[in-house]
């Protein structure tokens, strides 16, 4: 039986956030994954950074404390959040800069973090998502709820869960 060759490299997911954890996640994968096809004539790998803005919260003219919220204010917080995110990709591309073999898409989109990681790999078929772990207790994990525990039952490719030693 003949192999199948892929015509193109390999999709990768790499969640970012912002965080430390998650910008050790894609130095990790950078490391192990994509370091090693540049040694071979495999296609160019694409990464692809995936970044899950916060839905805007709904406001009412007047929140429960009686504040009245104008639309210079909310649309001062839309702008953070969209310059957070520009900010958070700017980061995760300079990590990346170094690596030629790859191919580095950018996504920001508006959502819940679990939902579109899940949603993306799907769409793009990607064949592994790669994300850090806050490294989040049982009880935080409870109240909050853990991306990657959500991600790892979910996504419809294998995922990578890289926890960052501690300092």
């Amino acid at each position: 039986m003949a192999d199948v060759v892929k015509s193109e490299g390999r999709k990768i997911v790499v969640a970012v956030d912002g965080g430390e954890e998650s910008a050790f996640a894609l130095q990790w994968c950078l490391r192990n994954f994509v370091s090693i096809s540049a040694t071979t004539s495999s296609p160019r790998d694409t990464l692809v950074l995936v970044y899950a803005r916060p839905s805007p919260p709904m406001y009412s003219a007047m929140d429960g404390t009686g504040v009245l919220f104008s639309s210079e204010i909310t649309a001062s917080l839309d702008k953070y959040s969209r310059d957070f995110a520009d900010s958070v990709m700017d980061r995760a591309q300079k990590i990346c800069k170094d690596y030629n073999n790859v191919k580095v898409d950018v996504k920001v989109t508006e959502g819940d973090a679990r939902e579109v990681l899940c949603g993306t790999v799907e769409k793009i078929k990607a064949d592994v998502l790669v994300m850090g772990s806050h490294g989040y207790g049982f009880i935080k994990r409870a109240l909050i709820g853990s991306a990657s525990d959500y991600c790892s039952k979910n996504a419809k490719c294998p995922v990578v869960i890289v926890k960052r030693p501690a300092a």
